[in-house]
């Protein structure tokens, strides 16, 4: 049981997103084709997840920095001293966001692009959490703010698939199929820009105006482009670098490229430049490879990508922050009545070791006597629990596992 414990509200992140059933979301349109969602057929708006005063907020009182904001005009990205300035006395950083600049240029027509929500503002924190659980995939969140009537970017498409969420205001998408399927990272649609070109100047898949509530959703490699109507449009941008086979199949590859088969080196005196004599080496090397993804010591690599590939998921997403204060206070009190809760987010194993139980966490593994065995996987299921009722332990045992548990940012107090 690697992932944390499920929440009745996990797959509601993902399901106010879309206006169909998860289940034909995942057969029928999943990294295959687009879906416009209506706030009607949501039955909801996004107004808990962001809003213009959120958005207000964060530029004028957090003190942002970049990578967290940028801006373009016109398709043109600005550069960071446009909207940037030196923190000032207390602060020196050279890269705080200015909310004069900002200002001066969100009304000669720039858009603002707030970075990384998913890092900075807390209801979105929860929500991305909460989708990524759901969807199995990586997530990141931006917002895009945009002044009346302007364009933000050219058509174009992204390398991961997205959902946009309407905020705010009016905006009306255009969206065209793609002019490359499912494109990779390193496969950008500036490499495509004049089929790109080409194919946005035909007839689109979707016209489209997204009111506050609207949510849309493009796979990878779809073409779009945006233009405010009206006054200010906010919309959030929720991007998902889905895991594909390519990436278990490089894994794969990287194992067999150290495999017997294909340590030799080539024939003594070969000529590199004779293209006929390096194709009878590379068709021999095809052949290894096979040989070695048919053979049986292949098991044993599919056990370390699988591995490996879980452990980079686990590094790339982030469980609920801890709050230190609050949880050294609880620390120094902490007694049989008190309420503890799974740290949400947090990926583990409960794995048996004869005397011992080991919880097998991202960064490290905690090791305890097996009879706490009962209490770890109680906590890793969910919900909240008063240590002293937890199951295999007494009261004094329960609050020094607890104790425990809560230093290592396993668990949190149940608020």
């Amino acid at each position: 049981m690697s992932r944390g414990p499920e929440t009745t509200e996990t797959a509601r992140a993902l399901e106010q997103c879309i206006a169909v059933p998860v289940a034909r979301f995942a057969d029928e349109y999943w990294g295959r084709r687009a879906l416009l969602s209506s706030a009607a057929d949501l039955g909801s708006t996004f107004d808990d997840l962001f809003s213009t005063e959120a958005a207000d907020e964060l530029l004028s009182v957090r003190g942002l920095r970049t990578p967290f904001i940028r801006m373009a005009k016109d398709g043109t990205v600005l550069p960071q001293s446009a909207f940037t300035a030196p923190g000032g006395y207390g602060a020196e950083v050279g890269d705080q966001v200015s909310s004069e600049k900002v200002l001066a240029e969100f009304a000669a027509g720039s858009t603002i692009v707030l970075q990384g929500l998913h890092r900075t503002w807390p209801p979105i924190q929860e929500f991305t959490r909460r989708l990524v659980a759901e969807l199995g995939h990586p997530a990141q969140v931006n917002a895009y703010i945009t002044p009346a009537s302007s364009r933000g970017f050219d058509p174009h498409y992204d390398v991961h698939d997205v959902f946009v969420l309407q905020i705010a205001g009016a905006k009306r998408w255009v969206i065209h199929e793609p002019v490359h399927e499912l494109p990779f990272a390193d496969e950008p649609w500036s490499d495509r820009r004049d089929e790109v070109a080409a194919r946005a100047a035909g007839a689109p898949a979707i016209d489209t105006v997204l009111r506050p509530g609207d949510a849309l959703y493009l796979p990878r490699g779809w073409l779009h482009s945006a233009t405010a109507l009206g006054g200010t449009t906010i919309h959030l941008t929720i991007g998902v670098p889905a895991v594909t086979r390519a990436d278990l199949a490089r894994d794969l590859i990287t194992r067999a490229l150290r495999s017997d088969r294909l340590r030799a080196s080539l024939p003594l005196g070969v000529d590199l430049g004779d293209p006929d004599q390096i194709a009878t080496d590379v068709r021999a090397a095809a052949e290894d490879l096979i040989g070695f993804l048919e053979s049986a010591s292949v098991g044993s690599a599919v056990d370390e990508v699988a591995h490996t590939v879980g452990s980079r998921f686990r590094r790339s997403t982030r469980p609920e922050p801890v709050r230190p204060l609050q949880t050294v206070d609880l620390l120094g009190t902490l007694s049989g009545g008190d309420r503890v809760r799974w740290r949400e987010g947090l990926r583990a194993d409960v794995r048996d070791e004869g005397e011992r139980v080991a919880l097998v966490l991202p960064t490290t593994t905690i090791r305890l006597p097996a009879s706490c065995g009962p209490a770890l996987r109680a906590l890793h299921t969910g919900g909240t629990h008063a240590v002293g009722s937890l199951p295999g332990l007494d009261e004094d045992d329960a609050v020094v596992v607890v104790r425990r548990l809560l230093r290592e940012g396993v668990l949190v107090p149940a608020s």
